[in-house]
């Protein structure tokens, strides 16, 4: 089950980097495209599948959520189908588009799914596989991407058929289907109201985030998306408190730790997705390394995760929840202030100087992740989809608001400096001293709902 649920990640997370690669072989097949409109492969994913998780995890809780799970990944198969046979960049974008929708399905029903099946003293490993699962996806998306892409950008998505395939006979096979009956009982209501706040409040706010690089930050339609974002949140809290069965449940946030974690996983993926990008930049734009280098030099940071990861339940265990997430709250925190410190200009001290930051951004990734998405599992079990699909638009919303971030913070140049690349570092530092601050408020071991 850890295995189905894990695959299910990593198609969600692959899909949403390997694209960036490609963007200039797909736009050279769509040459009368411009740039505004090839942004919007990547774009309609991202924005669809932040906007739509909380429903997704909704309505997975209701129907049941094995049955979410194999719709859901067959609906995934058909789009990345019909991605691969795009004519023209307009069928393209429908079919990222109904990928999107798919994966706001897949990924918190997948979570919800394989948590029930560990004891709870074992949910933290659990979550340490499946985050360094989604760590090993979105580092090693730019290198499939790039081998795809250099013999047709197409096989980026139809390489995902047969691993739905696959995926779908396991899912038949083991995942077990007295998950249906908690959600028979949930059937009636599904709020559509708020759950068109919800999609208008998260897919406004994110694409805000999204296009402010492009649109710039006090463009009509970046305030008019934030403006709009922010009313239908307002709306939707308003709505929430008065609905007999709202999309989003007020107890979920009652639950010990479950805000805390919400809160945490938003800040800390702010500073993650900041620390990816600068990390990049600087070595592509400042460093002058090419992207296969690039990607080679930020490939111990997933590897660290991967031992950590491997480790993160028995340090849960042994120490406690808030401990370990403290712990590895600190080590992303140290990270900017490591690079702030020890990195020159230059490239020639990577070695002792660069590469001790990202092995902390692993440790940390490994210890703090882990932690933060087991909260899900301190949830009814009704609610265990909902719970992780709201986890789940705290990492969408933060990985997009920090890349947004770190743009504005770096004044948005095409060629940058390390001064400006340093700038970023302060930014990774405030946002990781908030997940700092997250993680104390945590349970010092919080109790999972069997």
């Amino acid at each position: 089950m850890l295995a189905i649920a894990s695959a299910a990640q990593f198609l969600a997370v692959l899909d949403m980097i390997a694209v960036t690669i490609a963007f200039p072989a797909i736009g050279a097949d769509f040459a009368s495209a411009s740039p505004a409109a090839l942004s919007w492969v990547l774009n309609a994913y991202t924005v669809v599948l932040a906007a739509l998780l909380v429903p997704g995890g909704r309505l997975s809780d209701a129907v049941g959520r094995r049955r979410g799970f194999l719709v859901g990944m067959v609906l995934f198969g058909l789009a990345s189908a019909a991605c691969g046979a795009a004519p023209t960049l307009a069928v393209l974008i429908a079919a990222r588009v109904a990928q999107g929708v798919a994966a706001a399905v897949l990924i918190p029903t997948s979570l919800s799914l394989a948590l029930p099946a560990f004891p709870a003293g074992e949910r933290a490993t659990a979550v340490g596989v499946w985050t360094a699962v989604s760590a090993v996806a979105a580092s090693s998306g730019p290198v499939v991407g790039g081998l795809l892409a250099a013999s047709d950008w197409r096989w980026i998505f139809l390489v995902n058929v047969p691993v739905v395939v696959v995926a779908v006979a396991a899912g038949v096979r083991f995942l077990p289907r007295g998950a249906r009956r908690a959600g028979r009982e949930r059937r009636q209501g599904l709020d559509p109201l708020g759950t068109a706040l919800v999609f208008v409040c998260i897919g406004a706010l994110v694409t805000a985030c999204a296009q402010a690089p492009q649109w710039g930050y006090a463009a009509p339609g970046t305030l008019g998306f934030l403006a709009a974002g922010v009313l239908a949140g307002v709306l939707c809290a308003v709505h929430v408190r008065r609905a007999a069965e709202p999309v989003v449940h007020p107890d979920l946030f009652r639950t010990p730790g479950f805000t805390a974690a919400a809160l945490g996983l938003l800040a800390y993926f702010v500073a993650y997705a900041a620390v990816t990008l600068g990390a990049t930049l600087l070595f592509t734009e400042v460093w002058r390394y090419p992207s296969g280098k690039a990607g080679l030099a930020l490939a111990p940071w997933p590897l660290t995760v991967l031992v950590v990861s491997a480790v993160s339940g028995r340090i849960v265990r042994a120490v406690g929840e808030r401990p370990a997430a403290l712990a590895g709250a600190l080590s992303f925190v140290a990270v900017p202030v490591w690079w702030l410190a020890a990195a020159p200009a230059d490239g020639a001290h990577y070695a002792t100087a660069f590469l001790p930051g990202l092995i902390l951004a692993g440790i940390g990734t490994g210890l703090y992740q882990p932690v933060m998405f087991a909260a899900a599992g301190r949830l009814p079990a009704a609610r265990l989809s909902l719970g992780s699909g709201v986890l789940m638009v705290s990492r969408q919303g933060g990985t997009a608001l920090g890349v947004a971030a770190l743009v504005a913070v770096t004044g948005g140049q095409r060629s940058l400096g390390a001064g400006e690349v340093r700038y970023g570092w302060f930014l990774v530092a405030a946002m990781a001293a908030l997940a700092v601050c997250a993680a104390a408020v945590l349970p010092a071991r919080g109790r999972a709902a069997e």
